[in-house]
């Protein structure tokens, strides 16, 4: 990358732009370990939620004691299971008793099970996607990616969502329009890498009004996205190269590998949320840290808010 001496405090930023907020409710999903209250009850002391715990009442205090964490005054519904974790999660948010959903110690897919259901969960008529927020040293700004976590092999019109949803959350963090880098294996249009197809596909999508609040472009290579030097170089004349803030993978696959390579080879922190349900879904992972959880549920805030803000909630 060309910029190598930016300093790392994208996510203090986003912390700090929560401070006049008020703290939003949210569910915590079966915290029945050290990590995932530790997350909960840091997000609460900095006023970015304010938590119910839901879960196996015993499990959940007996993780608070052997961590040394007060659980005094936090509400806590008792459930069974952890699939009656995440349903009771869920019915919490129809109800209007909660402005958002955090994962604790269960499988994705247990969340998301109960998530998606046709009935019962929080779907939207927007696809349902995940966003990772990297602080990476040497980018000067939050680099979003997209999607590396729920969309396995997303259509053209899947992509479409997953783009808006990452719009919107760059809008919440302070973006306001921004760059999408839309990713392929090279910067042409090439019929037998189906990726730039849709790639330019989605760049007149944005021209006509199917995609907006941000700026498009691609099919652009990784270094042609977040290097101006390798845009230079091909000769790419564009707003979007070398100044991306989202970074649109081609499939999950390619989308998680990227962000892993950036989070352990290049010393990244990580943030990460799901939007297109009503509302934000924190899918931290059982190897996220505390400023992980903290960061994301930061996130989760600034979203709740930019849409009590439109009138969307």
């Amino acid at each position: 990358m060309d910029q190598t001496n930016a300093p790392q405090n994208s996510f203090d930023a986003m912390i700090e732009a929560t401070e006049s907020l008020d703290p939003i409710v949210t569910a915590i999903v079966h915290p029945v370990d050290e990590a995932s209250l530790e997350g909960a009850l840091s997000a609460r002391d900095h006023t970015l939620i304010t938590p119910i715990l839901v879960g196996p009442e015993d499990k959940i205090r007996a993780a608070a004691d052997s961590a040394g964490l007060d659980l005094s005054g936090i509400e806590i519904l008792n459930t069974k299971h952890s699939h009656q974790s995440a349903e009771l999660s869920v019915k919490l948010v129809r109800e209007g008793r909660a402005q958002a959903i955090m994962k604790g110690a269960l499988h994705t897919d247990e969340v998301m099970g109960a998530v998606v259901n046709k009935t019962t969960g929080l779907r939207t008529e927007r696809r349902m996607s995940h966003i990772f927020v990297l602080d990476v040293p040497s980018y000067p700004k939050p680099l979003l990616i997209t999607d590396a976590a729920i969309n396995i092999f997303p259509d053209l019109m899947c992509k479409a969502d997953i783009v808006q949803n990452s719009i919107e959350l760059a809008n919440a963090i302070g973006v306001d329009k921004p760059k999408v880098a839309i990713l392929s294996a090279l910067e042409t249009i090439y019929p037998k890498i189906p990726s730039t197809v849709e790639a330019a596909a989605l760049c007149k999508m944005a021209d006509r009004g199917q995609i907006t609040g941000g700026l498009l472009d691609g099919p652009l290579a990784f270094d042609n996205a977040i290097s101006k030097h390798a845009a230079k170089a091909k000769g790419i004349v564009s707003d979007v190269a070398g100044d991306a803030d989202i970074l649109l993978a081609p499939d999950l696959e390619a989308g998680n590998m990227i962000a892993k390579q950036l989070m352990y080879l290049a010393g990244a922190d990580s943030a990460g949320i799901v939007l297109g349900a009503r509302v934000p879904i924190m899918l931290t992972s059982r190897a996220d840290g505390t400023l992980s959880r903290l960061v994301s549920a930061a996130l989760a805030q600034l979203v709740v808010h930019n849409q009590l803000g439109k009138g969307l909630m």
